[in-house]
């Protein structure tokens, strides 16, 4: 990309402006994943970031850089997941209001999680359309101002703050590794590498049965997500407008993992690493385990992007 939108300039000054407003996660080691691989993996914890997943970073961005004006009539999203969380609790911490749009059938404990951060839930039908359409209701109606889960320069920006702390605490980092959905958070990874540490290399991790980001990157050009068939329901989103010129030119490879190994590594991580992950993060460990030659011998960062798992479900995920 000869011109790009996302300078140094602009990244640097992202993470000051949400320092308020988030955690700077821990960086977990484990000498026993070390031996397996025969390298050494930091693990970045976005676990512990508040709402449980690295969605925060963005949508406390997103919020940050509205002018006061926009600030007055509030943001709105349409999510069933993490974001939905993070920009309710972003517009609670600016004192604006938030409404999220949410599917009838999305699971009441993340219904009830968006409610206690004060958003404002508007229910819908389970399609796509459907949710855009009762959201351009709910933006006509309160002049809310859009903020796109993942496709949106200061969200991208955002998410692009987690490698940012990992390059900054952890030297001579060989390999990022993020999963990938709607890509958001592996092109803010690849946005922190290249202004912060060139030599690093980027790669995507998804589910065998969710693969768009994966066929997008061989073909060089969107392919949507059709009936993805994975536990890593936070991969099951296609890439966006913004995000998939980043993945393509500045991504190194899509690793492909299935889901036995998405199980295998999220039991893994519980037993060694003793942390609580949702199978979307787990896909980035699953990634360096299959294709462990490609890690041997590097200094590889792994995103961990999220906690947010039904307790219930965690003996049939690591059966």
């Amino acid at each position: 990309m000869a011109k790009y939108w996302f300078t140094k300039a602009r990244f640097l000054n992202t993470r000051p402006t949400i320092a308020h407003a988030i955690h700077r996660t821990p960086v977990l080691t484990s000498r026993t994943f070390d031996q397996w691989i025969q390298g050494n993996l930091f693990f970045k914890c976005e676990n512990f970031q508040k709402v449980g997943a690295f969605k925060m970073r963005g949508a406390a961005h997103a919020v940050a850089r509205l002018s006061a004006r926009d600030k007055k009539r509030g943001v709105a999203t349409h999510s069933s997941g993490n974001f939905a969380q993070a920009l309710a609790l972003a517009a609670r911490q600016a004192g604006i209001p938030a409404w999220i749009v949410m599917p009838e059938h999305a699971p009441q404990v993340k219904k009830d999680a968006v409610r206690d951060y004060g958003g404002q839930i508007v229910e819908c039908g389970p399609t796509l359309s459907a949710r855009e359409e009762k959201l351009q209701q709910v933006v006509k109606a309160t002049g809310a101002t859009f903020i796109h889960p993942f496709d949106h320069q200061d969200v991208i920006l955002g998410q692009g703050t987690a490698a940012q702390e990992l390059i900054e605490e952890v030297e001579n980092i060989d390999i990022l590794i993020a999963p990938v959905g709607g890509g958001g958070l592996v092109s803010g990874t690849a946005i922190a590498a290249m202004h912060l540490s060139p030599h690093t290399l980027v790669y995507a991790a998804e589910p065998q049965g969710a693969a768009d980001a994966w066929q997008s990157k061989k073909t060089g050009r969107i392919v949507p997500q059709t009936h993805p068939q994975t536990i890593a329901d936070g991969l099951r989103t296609s890439l966006g407008q913004l995000t998939f010129p980043i993945i393509r030119d500045h991504v190194q490879e899509v690793l492909l993992v299935s889901e036995a190994e998405i199980k295998h590594a999220l039991r893994h991580a519980m037993e060694r690493l003793k942390i609580v992950l949702e199978p979307s993060a787990a896909v980035a460990i699953a990634a360096v385990l299959r294709y462990q030659p490609l890690f041997q011998n590097k200094r590889t960062g792994i995103i961990l992007s999220g906690g947010n798992i039904s307790l219930p479900l965690i003996p049939q995920l690591i059966e």
